[in-house]
């Protein structure tokens, strides 16, 4: 892999917010585009993003090698601190060069060494986070009375110190994308509180502020067969919806806001 290969790091000590669903789909939507895709999965208690590939992997094996795949990779924590943990994550991406335009790291909810020195290492850092104050006080706290943004929490800390790291050793920001994920389909007034609440720590801490995944059935239903509505669509099966459509837009939606610096098909994602 060389240096300019972007690596996109799905992050969030929090679990729940649909870190694995955001990184499975962001995969599949990139692969749908042309690009070759490697995955290191870091939560190696869980391994959801691993078990929905392999699941994939059967699958296609299953209707004649039909789907694309990524590169899968799963790395469980060596238990050193962070200098000991990034040469083994460092080995892992030098496994991939020359075999992936884009590498995908999906971190666990918890603060670990292995999810830090990934956060310090990424091109991109993406953070879903449901429509909630619960899930916002992750970023920052707020006042109960006014809803005034108080000061960053511990996660948005954990960023700054990535970014501050990575731009030390190569001169370059980390882009952050926060992913307002599982959102109702009809917003609500508390949704409207945390919306704007976000928009104002956006311009304080800097990160750009980003629509994610609707609550849909579609997205969860198809993780057995390790398939997503992208393939649905591709298939052009029986019982297409508008909330596939919808579904499918929103996958799109996503991966263009990465903003990556390799060419992608304009029909696969525009």
């Amino acid at each position: 892999m060389t240096a300019g290969t972007p690596v996109i790091v799905v992050g969030n000590e929090k679990g729940g917010s649909g870190k694995t669903t955001v990184a499975i789909h962001l995969a599949a939507g990139l692969l749908h585009a042309g690009v070759r895709v490697g995955l290191i999965d870091l939560d190696a208690r869980q391994q959801s993003l691993t078990k929905f590939f392999l699941n994939r992997a059967a699958w296609s094996e299953r209707q004649g090698g039909k789907l694309v795949l990524p590169r899968v990779m799963t790395l469980t924590a060596g238990g050193g601190q962070d200098a000991e943990e990034r040469p083994r994550l460092e080995s892992v991406i030098a496994e991939f060069a020359g075999e992936c335009d884009v590498l995908l790291a999906d971190c666990p909810g918890a603060d670990t060494a292995l999810a830090r020195v990934a956060h310090a290492r990424a091109h991109t850092i993406v953070t879903p986070l449901n429509d909630s104050f619960v899930d916002f006080d992750l970023l920052a706290g707020v006042d109960a009375d006014t809803n005034e943004v108080k000061a960053p929490s511990v996660y948005a800390e954990r960023v700054w110190d990535s970014r501050k790291r990575h731009m030390m050793e190569t001169r370059r920001n980390i882009d952050w994308l926060v992913v307002r994920n599982r959102v109702a389909p009809l917003e609500t007034r508390n949704q409207r509180k945390v919306n704007d609440a976000l928009l104002k720590l956006s311009q304080r801490i800097g990160f750009r502020l980003v629509r994610g995944l609707t609550e849909r059935v579609v997205f969860r239903e198809l993780f057995p067969k390790g398939l997503t509505v992208l393939d649905l669509m591709e298939g052009k099966s029986k019982g297409i919806t508008m909330s596939h459509l919808a579904a499918r837009q929103e996958v799109r939606a996503l991966v263009g806001a990465l903003r990556l610096p390799i060419q992608i098909r304009a029909a696969a994602v525009g």
